[in-house]
């Protein structure tokens, strides 16, 4: 037996019917911290400490978030080599 239901709603109505949490505060706090470093840094007039405001891992004396990243990245190319039927170096 197959059964369909066809309801609609507004993706707000869809969060509350299936019980899931209301996020949108928690976005607006983020997107109102966001800003608060983006003027930041356009106040300073330094596109390098703009990009470190937001995405602390990129800059050069990131530390240890960088090398998170790097190890990401090297984890991801070496998975997709053997997927491709490569080896990794």
């Amino acid at each position: 037996m197959k059964v369909n239901i066809e309801m609609e709603m507004t993706p707000e109505e869809a969060r509350r019917f299936m019980g899931l949490h209301d996020v949108a505060p928690l976005q607006k706090q983020m997107l109102e911290e966001m800003q608060g470093r983006i003027r930041a840094a356009f106040g300073a007039g330094d596109p390098d400490a703009m990009m470190k405001a937001w995405m602390p891992f990129l800059g050069s004396n990131a530390g240890s978030g960088a090398e998170a990243f790097q190890k990401f990245q090297k984890y991801f190319w070496d998975s997709a080599t053997r997927v491709a039927g490569g080896t990794t170096k």
